[in-house]
């Protein structure tokens, strides 16, 4: 078996590590919040965009782009792709609609800014919880060029139907129009994906022809994994010292938003790990099915809250709780993948009493 690295090794200390490293930053160092603040485009924080799109970048630059088109021609593939946007649009927004609405009937603006989140599904970070908890890569990086698609089309019409009409049939008078344009969405998407993703595709299809395929997978791309989680650790010390005085000032309206957050993520994960491995797919798929249904695009809805309603507003604060509350409990979920491996799947990555396409045991010497 492969040894672990270092890095990887101990990955869950070094989150939790950058998560008080950034909440002790923002409080000892006051105006470290004004000045990461003052980098920014619009609504777009530089430096978390270069930490998430250095996050993304090796995880997509590892896709073996050439094999993409065979995933399409498998006999159960028309299943998987059925199954990831039900999961991605039809579940994963009502159950958070239903847990918004539950824990908090009180608070209509934080209740809004986790129905943005979910509607939002993730396109970003979700390539490295795959890559972490052993998933199929390409499968991942097809489900994520899927939702980009789907989000441009339909974020705006998802946020208009959930937050004005199905919360004015609930509660008459609590329905608050949400105007969105496509053209807002797409940046989001092109500024988060498009460019790790073109950037990926490069290095690939120019190393490999130069190089060799060998010598890429071997030698290149395990190297540039090293990146991906720097860059990750990097984005998460940026995200917490942003919001370090904000967390600290409102503890209790963080535990509330957290529980729903909380609540979702379990859920789905849940939901859709034991519902691939009913439908019979192979563990790096379920991974990849998994993931992507259990996390959500923060970066979209963090600029849509800031943009609509403004960076001071209740909307805004509970869209920046999602990814403080994600990035600690996805890890976690890494490791319930894991579990899931060793108790459902055999050595094949197979599920347990799945004959179907397991290959042939080795000859014996």
């Amino acid at each position: 078996m492969k040894k672990l690295s270092f890095l990887n090794r101990y990955l869950t200390v070094w989150i939790f590590a950058a998560i008080f490293l950034g909440l002790g930053l923002g409080v000892m160092v006051p105006d470290l919040s004004n000045f990461l603040n003052s980098l920014s485009i619009g609504t777009t924080s530089i430096p978390i965009a270069i930490g998430l799109i250095l996050m993304m970048y090796p995880p997509l630059a590892k896709v073996k782009y050439e094999e993409l088109s065979g995933i399409t021609r498998q006999p159960d593939a028309k299943k998987m792709f059925g199954t990831s946007l039900a999961l991605n649009y039809i579940v994963g927004p009502m159950l958070m609609f239903a847990l918004a609405w539950i824990f908090l009937p009180d608070q209509p603006l934080y209740r809004i800014g986790l129905i943005l989140t979910g509607i939002a599904r993730c396109i970003a970070m979700v390539l490295v919880w795959n890559q972490l908890a052993g998933g199929d890569g390409e499968y991942c990086a097809m489900l994520v060029a899927l939702n980009s698609v789907f989000q441009v089309l339909m974020y705006s019409l998802y946020a208009y139907f959930l937050v004005y009409f199905l919360s004015d049939i609930i509660s008459p008078g609590s329905g608050q129009a949400v105007e969105i344009s496509i053209i807002s969405v797409a940046v989001s998407v092109a500024t988060y994906l498009g460019i790790p993703f073109l950037a990926g595709i490069v290095t690939r299809y120019a190393l490999v022809r130069k190089k060799g395929a060998e010598w890429y997978d071997r030698k290149f791309a395990p190297r540039i994994g090293k990146v991906s989680l720097l860059a990750l650790l990097f984005t998460i010390v940026v995200m917490f010292s942003l919001r370090a005085e904000d967390v600290l000032a409102l503890p209790w309206d963080v535990v509330r938003i957290a529980v729903p957050l909380l609540a979702y993520f379990l859920i789905m994960f849940t939901l859709s790990f034991c519902l691939s491995i009913k439908l019979g797919f192979d563990y790096p798929r379920a991974v990849a099915q998994t993931f992507t249904a259990a996390s959500n695009n923060f970066e979209l809805t963090i600029a849509v809250a800031i943009g609509v309603f403004g960076i001071g507003s209740g909307v805004a604060f509970a869209a920046v709780v999602g990814p403080l509350v994600e990035v600690p409990v996805l890890i976690a979920l890494v490791n319930l993948a894991f579990w899931f491996r060793r108790r459902y799947y055999d050595g094949y990555g197979k599920v347990k009493g799945n004959v179907r396409n397991r290959p042939a045991l080795p000859a014996q010497k």
